[in-house]
């Protein structure tokens, strides 16, 4: 006689189920997505560089440019203020070269009055002389006095080397026990500011 399997009471049967929705760790739709992110990325980076480059690019463009730019102005504005410098020293030595021809014509004044250009300079006015010529030697000390405040002087080369940077020969005369080439008079005084010489003096030099 057989016996069948007593069922066990308040024992289900188990069966094994299976989720559909769990997707393989393998699957190759992840594996494309990822790929595609990743892909994604790089290409952000690499635009992102390109654009960093671009910008240091530019930056370094416009740096160049602002330096030059400052260097041309730098040197505009140095030429602008020689310019100025120079004209301005221009219209010095011609409101000078005036006066030194207004003191040539005094000068020659005095000499026609038998005054000696030192008298007239330095000490009192001569009470004996007329009013005009009292005028002459008033007028001759004022310019003397402006020239000296701008700097300038005459010179008196006579006895000295000539010197073309100095003096403009007129005529070359021998002379007995002096050397050649010293000054023997000077016709007309020679004026300067320094080393700048506004006007050669004129003289007679020997051979």
């Amino acid at each position: 006689m057989i016996q069948e399997p007593e069922e066990t009471a308040g024992e289900p049967e188990v069966e094994e189920v299976v989720d559909a929705e769990v997707v393989s760790a393998a699957d190759p739709a992840v594996d494309g997505a990822a790929a595609e992110e990743a892909a994604a990325e790089a290409t952000v980076e690499s635009d992102l560089a390109a654009l960093v480059e671009e910008a240091r690019s530019q930056r370094d463009e416009y740096l160049d440019l602002a330096q030059r730019t400052k260097a041309d102005f730098d040197n505009y504005r140095k030429r602008v203020a020689a310019e100025s410098q120079a004209q301005i020293e221009r219209g010095r030595l011609e409101v000078v070269s005036g006066l030194i021809e207004a003191i040539d014509n005094l000068e020659r004044v005095l000499d026609a009055a038998g005054i000696e250009q030192e008298v007239a300079l330095g000490g009192s006015l001569p009470e004996n002389a007329p009013v005009t010529e009292q005028g002459v030697i008033v007028a001759y000390r004022d310019l003397h006095a402006v020239l000296r405040k701008a700097g300038v002087e005459a010179f008196d080369s006579k006895g000295e080397a000539f010197d073309p940077n100095l003096h403009e020969a007129l005529q070359a005369l021998p002379a007995e026990g002096v050397g050649s080439g010293i000054v023997l008079e000077v016709m007309q005084k020679g004026y300067r500011a320094g080393e700048n010489v506004i006007r050669h003096a004129r003289v007679v030099v020997s051979q």
